[in-house]
């Protein structure tokens, strides 16, 4: 099980690279040619999501993108240091945005403070990739997309 990391300031000219490195490392792989546009798509959302929440909370930490690669499929997970809501369902300082829950490729019951923008940003992503897990705590969140792998035809 390989794993890459990448992390980069908060800055919206980083997205790019981080669509150029997991499309790479989705190819390498072995994630069909023709999802590719998507993975890079999804990334993109993603991290340009992770941005815009670390430079609204004024958070100077870099956002993490880790490319994970396992038998049988490959995942991405994109983190961001924003809490999410505290042990009492209270969103630490009065922070709304960010709680919507994505699984199975749909959004699934949304809180109604959940920020237009942001839920916008979670509907794309669940959109380009069947299995979307949206996770949220005090550390921060976390999206993992994961895709299939292409079997390797094995020659008699």
């Amino acid at each position: 099980m390989a794993t890459v990391e990448l992390r980069f300031s908060a800055q919206p000219e980083h997205v790019r690279t981080a669509r150029l490195v997991a499309a790479a490392v989705a190819r390498r792989a072995g994630v069909d040619e023709a999802v590719l546009d998507e993975v890079r798509l999804a990334v993109g959302e993603a991290c340009s999501r992770a941005v815009g929440l670390h430079r609204s909370h004024g958070i100077t930490a870099p956002v993490a993108v880790f490319l994970i690669e396992e038998e049988k499929a490959f995942s991405i997970e994109v983190g961001d240091e924003v809490p999410g809501p505290g042990a009492d369902g209270s969103v630490p300082g009065g922070v709304s945005g960010r709680r919507g829950v994505v699984s199975g490729g749909g959004l699934d019951q949304p809180e109604p403070e959940t920020d237009d923008e942001d839920e916008m940003g979670l509907a794309v992503i669940s959109g380009l990739v069947d299995d979307v897990e949206v996770r949220s705590g005090a550390d921060g969140g976390v999206i993992r997309m994961t895709w299939p792998k292409t079997p390797v035809a094995v020659l008699p």
